[in-house]
């Protein structure tokens, strides 16, 4: 999107030097990456980032006022509304596709928004390999004039919140055998946190532990990294109920990924947003619904999005279930990423962190999908090129 950088890189791009990359990665977070890292980073223009950045921070605040809050609280699944939420999440994910508006200018539409924690240690990672393997010194990857100790420091500050390493711990399920399992290997290995499966955490009293070097090791706060969606649909047997009092602190409190997810889209009102409602609050449909897509609120990865809907399709949802069902109008990605054998389109994930104590969310780095399927996911992609996690460059 940067026409000259695009065009740089192109020109100086071999099959040799994207072996090198995923190589490196793979060398430098300790295991095998097993989602796909594209072959280019994005060039972002200054004009744009800015736009993204400044419509992530109004969108997250229409969604931290009392109304919102106590119409959200329906999102919180009873079985898992845990306690001592806070005032507002420590990580809000907000992804942007990148459109065209009715003039030709590139323009972020928002796809969702997500109250929980993202790859901030691999993204990182990610922009010193393509830095130092395709040559692109002089360019800027962090926001906000961040350095990269200045990062760490704002990481440092909310996950141990001045707790010693071995006391707070990243929380999966299963982590070994997560795709996001790179970006847990880079957290450990720069924060010196620990990577602990949710089954395998220990309760005594009102106490969490794990296990380390033969005995036991007390749970002060937790990198939460569970998604309930994943651990209810695998039926994950815990040592602990996410309702109990526990004494123990939240770095990513698990009822933000309710409260901040497809669920807000509704109650948003900016440029960026896509219409949309619950399906229960329709009188009647939209005449274009080839335009819409109908989404269940509550699902993992994606699953149960209906694309080319019909009425019959709505009608068919029934009266007690339609609260829990989103009519959202269809962003079209523009094709803007310019590739060797034809163009990829994008989504930019606007990373923001928000430490206690702090006025609002600041927006720290990028997260990037390119595809050039109908669809963003990984199942689109298949045996397709340039296409993947990347990350975003600007110029300084």
């Amino acid at each position: 999107m940067i026409p000259e950088l695009r065009e740089r890189f192109n020109a100086n791009f071999t099959e040799e030097k994207y072996q090198q990359l995923l190589h490196s990665l793979d060398n430098t977070v300790g295991t095998k990456i097993e989602f796909r890292p594209c072959e280019t980073p994005v060039f972002l223009p200054k004009e744009l980032l800015a736009e993204m950045e400044q419509a992530g921070t109004e969108l997250i605040a229409q969604l931290c006022t009392p109304e919102y809050l106590a119409a959200s609280a329906r999102a919180i699944p009873g079985d898992y509304n845990a306690p001592r939420e806070g005032a507002h999440p420590h990580f809000i994910q907000v992804d942007f596709a990148v459109t065209r508006d009715a003039g030709g200018r590139l323009a972020p539409k928002l796809i969702e928004l997500q109250g929980c924690a993202s790859l901030y240690a691999f993204q990182l990672i990610l922009p010193h390999e393509y830095q130092r393997i395709f040559d692109l010194n002089g360019l800027s990857y962090l926001l906000n004039d961040l350095t990269d100790e200045g990062y760490l420091e704002l990481l440092r500050w909310i996950l141990l919140n001045g707790h010693a390493p071995e006391q707070v711990v990243l929380m999966e399920i299963d982590p070994l055998h997560q795709k996001t399992l790179p970006d847990f290997k880079a957290t450990e290995k720069l924060l010196g946190i620990p990577v602990v499966d949710v089954a395998q955490i220990i309760k005594r009293g009102n106490k969490l532990f794990y296990q380390a070097g033969g005995g036991e090791v007390e749970i002060r706060r937790i990198y939460n990294r569970v998604i309930i969606d994943e651990f209810v649909r695998k039926g994950v047997q815990a040592n602990f109920d996410f309702r109990d009092e526990l004494d123990v602190e939240w770095a990513g409190h698990p009822n933000w990924y309710f409260r901040m997810s497809k669920f807000s889209l509704p109650f948003l009102h900016h440029p960026t947003v896509p219409r949309a409602w619950f399906l229960d609050q329709l009188n009647e449909y939209p005449s274009d619904l080839e335009n819409f897509v109908l989404k269940p609120l509550f699902s993992f990865a994606g699953s149960g999005v209906k694309v080319n809907i019909t009425r019959e399709d709505l009608d068919a949802v029934p009266a007690g279930e339609r609260a829990d069902y989103l009519l959202q109008e269809k962003v079209v990605y523009s094709p803007v990423i310019k590739t060797p054998d034809g163009p990829s389109k994008v989504e930019i994930r606007m990373m923001f962190v928000w430490p206690d104590n702090v006025g609002e969310p600041m927006a720290v780095t990028t997260l990037a999908r390119l595809s050039k399927g109908a669809m963003m996911g990984v199942d689109f992609n298949k045996n397709k090129k340039w296409v993947g996690s990347s990350c975003s460059f600007f110029e300084a």
